[in-house]
C-alpha cells in the first residue's frame, strides 16, 4: 500500500467514525438548541472533513461540506437560530457524506450522484437578514476558531505542495477525535454519568485490523487447545516440580485468552449510536412522537456479534415504531402521553448479553394475528383453538408473515421478524416476545458473549463424545438401572420423567442422533442432562457425562453445513474431536414443543383442552390401596405441601397459596376410606374460574390416555365412572362435586397441631 491510499484508508475510516458523532451532536443540538460548545464541535468536525477532502482532491464532497459549514457559521455568529428544519439539512447532509464515502471506498472516486439541491438549500437557509460576518461582531471565542479553521486550510495547501509532509489526517486527528456530548434526558436517560473529553487519547489507544484481531484469537485457540492436551497428558504424574510447570502454564494461557478476548470486545452503544436517528426520521415518516431511551450502553459484546445484531435491532425499532406506538391522538385518546417511549436495556447474565427493546405502544392484536395466520395457512384451525395468546404473538416471527394492511416503505412484505429471528438463532442467540393490549411489547434477544471460546459439559452417547454449551444445562439427574421404561411417564408416543413434581420432557440422544431407533434406556445407569435452551425446558438422556471443559468452537465443512444440530465441532484435551450441540436445534428437531405443550396441562395453569387432552387422565395413588383419575384438562398444577403448613378456619383444611387460601378436600375421605390419614406431600390443584380447590392425594403416578371398560356409577359421590387401567381397576374423580365440597369447606385433613385461625 502506498502512501496515498494509506492516507485515503486513514481518511476513510476516521470520516465514517466522525460522521457517526455529527448524528448524535446534531440530535443532542436540537435538544439544546443553544449549547454554543456543541454547535462548536460539530463545526469543527465538519471543518476537518472539508480541509482534508480538499487535499486528497475531493471536490464533490469539498462543495458538499462546504455548505454546510457556512450554514453552521451562521450559526455559531448567532446570526441564525436552530430548528428543526436545519437540524433536518444537516442530518441530510451527512447522509450526502455518507454516500460520496461509500463510493470513494469502493472505487476510488466520489460516484455519479448529484448534490446540487441540497447545496442550494444549504446555503439557502444559511442567509438571513440580520446576517453579518464582521470579525468584530464576534466573541472572542469565535475568532479564534475562524483563525484555527484558516490556519489549518494553510497547512492543508502547504502539504498538497509537498507530498512527503506529515500526514493531514495524523495533524488532525485530536480535531476527529471522538467528542463526548452531554445528552439531554429526553435522549439519554443515564444523565447521572459524568462525560469529559478524554485528553492524551493519541498516547493510550492504537487502531488495530480486524483480521490481525483473528488471528490472534485463532493462535490463543490454538494455545487452548495444547494447554488443555499437556493438561490431559500430565493428569497421572508426580513431578512436583512438572506439574507446578504445567499449572503456570494454564494461568498464563487462561490470562491470554481473556486478555486476546477483551481486544475483541466493543460496548453495545457502537451499535445503539445509530438509533436515536432512526428514531426521529422513523417518527417524523410516520407523524409519530417518539423519545428513545436507552439503559447499559457500556455492556460488551464481541465484534462479531455486534455486527451480526445490526440488522435485527433495526428491525425491531422499526416495527415498534411502525406496528407499536400509536398515532398522537390515538394515545390521547387512551389516557396517554401524546409521546411515545421506545427502551432499550442490555445487561450481562453469565455468559449472555440480554437486550430488551420495550416500546410503550399498544400491544399485539391477538385476534389479528391468529386470523391472518389462518389467512395464510401457517396454522389450522384447531390448533389455532389450542394456542395460548404467547403461542400466537409468537407467529409474527415466521417468514412472510405481517399484520399490515398495506406495502409501504416501513413494513408490510412480511420479512422483517422472520430475519430478526433467523439472524439471532444464527449465532446462537434466542429472541422471544410478550405483549400487553394497549400497554406495549417487549422484545428479548439473548446473544452469547463470544462465539470463539466457551464453557462446555462432555457427555457420551454410543461411545461418541459430544459437547454441550454449559450455559443451557441447569442440571444432572442421575437415572439408575432400576429405573426402566416402565417407570417413566407416557403421554401418547412422548415420554416424560418426574422431576420434582413436574413432568419434564425427555428426549434419547441416542435415537436424535439416528444411533438407535427407539427410546431404549437399556440394562445401565443412564444420565439426564436438562437443558433450559430456547425457552424451552427438556431432558436429554445419554450414557455418561464427562468433565467440563473450555472448547475452542472450529466451523464445520460445508460437508457438515447441511446438518444444523451440530454448532461446530472443537478437539479436545486427548486429541479427539467432538461435535458441538446446539441445544436450541436439538429441542426443535425433537418436536420438544409438543411434550410441553402436553406436560403443561399437568404441571401448569391450562388455557383451554384441545381435542386429544379430553381424553387425557392424571392418575393419582388415593390410598394404599386405592387408585384414581382425575381429567388433565381439569388440573390447573400440581404442587407438594409439608403438613406443618396447613391451617384450619371452622371445619376447613387451608392452606396460604399464591397470595390467596387454598381450600383443600382430602380424596381418601371422600371416597370413603378415611382410615389412612394424608401425611403431607402432593395437591392437585383443579378446578375453572374462581372455583379452585386443592385434592390431597398420596402420589402422583402417572399421565395416560389408556382407560379401558369404562363402567359409569350412579349414587356414588366424587365417582362418575371406573375403568380398568393396566390391569387394574381405577376411579375417575367428579372435579365438579369435590370442588363443590371444598367450597363449602366440609372435606378436608389438617394437622390437628396446627393453630387454629
Amino acid at each position: 500500500m502506498g502512501e496515498q491510499d494509506g492516507l485515503l484508508n486513514d481518511f476513510l475510516v476516521e470520516t465514517k467514525e466522525g460522521l457517526d458523532h455529527l448524528d448524535a451532536e446534531l440530535l443532542a443540538l436540537e435538544s439544546s438548541p443553544d449549547d454554543r460548545d456543541l454547535i462548536n464541535a460539530i463545526f469543527r468536525r465538519l471543518h476537518t472533513i472539508k480541509g482534508v477532502c480538499g487535499f486528497l482532491d475531493f471536490h464533490k464532497l469539498e462543495s458538499v461540506t462546504h455548505a454546510g459549514e457556512t450554514l453552521l457559521g451562521e450559526l455559531r455568529s448567532e446570526t441564525l437560530k436552530v430548528d428543526d428544519k436545519i437540524i433536518t439539512l444537516l442530518l441530510t447532509l451527512c447522509d450526502a457524506i455518507r454516500t460520496i464515502v461509500s463510493s470513494i471506498e469502493e472505487t476510488k472516486r466520489e460516484g455519479d450522484s448529484r448534490f446540487d439541491t441540497l447545496v442550494a438549500e444549504l446555503l439557502e437557509a444559511a442567509k438571513a437578514p440580520q446576517a453579518s460576518s464582521e470579525t468584530e461582531e464576534l466573541s472572542l471565542d469565535d475568532q479564534f476558531e475562524m483563525l484555527l479553521a484558516q490556519r489549518e486550510a494553510e497547512e492543508a495547501s502547504q502539504a498538497t505542495a509537498a507530498p512527503s509532509a506529515v500526514s493531514p489526517v495524523a495533524t488532525r486527528a485530536e480535531a476527529i477525535s471522538p467528542i463526548e456530548v452531554p445528552q439531554s434526558p429526553t435522549h439519554q436517560p443515564e444523565h447521572h454519568e459524568q462525560t469529559q473529553v478524554k485528553t492524551g487519547a493519541q498516547e493510550t489507544s492504537l487502531r488495530v485490523d480486524v483480521e490481525l484481531l483473528d488471528h490472534l484469537m485463532n493462535l490463543a485457540g490454538e494455545l487452548v487447545l495444547a494447554r488443555n492436551q499437556i493438561l490431559q497428558t500430565t493428569k497421572g504424574n508426580q513431578d512436583v516440580n512438572f506439574r507446578a510447570i504445567t499449572q503456570r502454564l494454564n494461568l498464563v494461557t487462561s490470562e491470554l485468552q481473556e486478555g486476546v478476548m477483551k481486544t475483541r470486545m466493543q460496548p453495545i452503544n457502537t451499535v445503539w449510536s445509530k438509533f436515536p436517528r432512526v428514531v426521529r426520521d422513523l417518527s417524523m415518516t410516520c407523524k409519530k412522537q417518539v423519545r428513545l431511551e436507552m439503559y447499559g450502553k457500556e455492556t460488551e459484546l464481541d465484534k462479531t456479534l455486534i455486527e451480526a445484531i445490526k440488522d435485527p435491532l433495526t428491525h425491531i425499532v422499526r416495527n415498534s415504531i411502525d406496528h407499536g406506538i400509536e398515532l398522537p391522538e390515538a394515545r390521547l385518546a387512551k389516557g396517554k402521553s401524546a409521546e411515545g417511549c421506545i427502551t432499550m436495556r442490555a445487561s450481562q447474565e453469565g455468559g449472555y448479553v440480554i437486550i430488551e427493546i420495550i416500546d410503550d405502544g399498544g400491544g399485539l392484536n391477538t385476534e389479528k394475528i391468529r386470523d391472518r395466520a389462518l389467512e395464510r395457512g401457517l396454522i389450522s384451525r384447531e390448533k389455532a383453538q389450542s394456542m395460548s395468546e404467547s403461542d400466537i404473538h409468537r407467529l409474527i416471527f415466521a417468514p412472510g408473515f405481517s399484520t399490515a394492511d398495506t406495502i409501504t416503505n416501513l413494513s408490510g412484505r412480511g420479512v422483517g421478524m422472520d430475519v430478526v429471528k433467523s439472524s439471532v438463532e444464527k449465532i446462537g442467540g434466542h429472541v422471544d416476545i410478550t405483549s400487553h393490549s394497549d400497554q406495549g411489547s417487549s422484545i428479548r434477544l439473548k446473544i452469547p458473549l463470544t462465539l470463539a471460546i466457551i464453557p462446555a459439559l462432555l457427555l457420551s452417547c454410543a461411545g461418541q463424545k459430544f459437547a454441550v454449551p454449559q450455559s443451557a444445562i441447569t442440571e444432572l439427574v442421575q437415572l439408575g438401572a432400576s429405573e426402566k421404561l416402565g417407570s417413566l411417564s407416557w403421554i401418547g408416543n412422548y415420554p416424560f420423567y418426574k422431576l420434582r413434581g413436574d413432568l419434564l420432557p425427555l428426549l434419547f440422544l441416542s435415537k436424535q442422533l439416528k444411533f438407535s431407533a427407539g427410546n431404549d434406556v437399556a440394562d445401565q445407569d443412564k444420565v439426564i442432562v436438562v437443558i433450559d435452551s430456547d425457552g424451552s425446558r427438556f431432558g436429554v438422556v445419554v450414557d455418561a457425562v464427562h468433565d467440563t471443559e473450555e472448547i475452542v468452537v472450529k466451523p464445520l465443512g460445508r460437508q457438515l453445513g447441511n446438518l444444523p444440530i451440530y454448532a461446530g465441532a472443537t478437539i479436545l484435551g486427548d486429541g479427539q474431536i467432538a461435535l458441538i450441540i446446539d441445544p436450541a436445534v436439538l429441542g426443535r428437531e425433537a418436536n420438544i414443543e409438543r411434550q410441553e405443550m402436553a406436560a403443561s396441562q399437568a404441571s401448569a395453569a391450562t388455557s383451554g383442552p384441545t381435542v386429544s387432552e379430553s381424553e387425557q387422565l392424571l392418575i393419582v395413588q388415593v390410598s394404599s390401596e386405592v387408585r384414581a383419575a382425575i381429567p388433565l384438562n381439569e388440573v390447573r398444577r400440581l404442587e407438594e405441601f409439608n403438613l406443618r403448613d396447613i391451617e384450619r378456619v371452622g371445619a376447613s383444611s387451608v392452606i396460604q397459596y399464591r397470595g390467596s387460601i387454598l381450600q383443600l378436600v382430602d380424596v381418601a375421605a371422600c371416597l370413603g376410606n378415611s382410615a389412612e390419614r394424608w401425611s403431607g406431600g402432593h395437591v392437585v390443584v383443579v378446578g375453572n374460574g374462581d372455583s379452585v380447590v386443592g385434592l390431597q392425594v398420596q402420589a402422583i403416578l402417572d399421565v395416560t390416555t389408556q382407560l379401558t371398560a369404562i363402567k359409569p356409577v350412579q349414587g356414588k359421590d366424587g365417582i362418575t365412572s371406573y375403568g380398568v387401567i393396566q390391569g387394574k381397576v381405577i376411579a375417575l374423580l367428579d372435579v365438579d362435586h369435590l370442588v363443590k365440597l371444598g367450597a363449602m369447606g366440609i372435606v378436608g385433613f389438617v394437622n390437628e397441631e396446627s393453630a387454629a385461625i
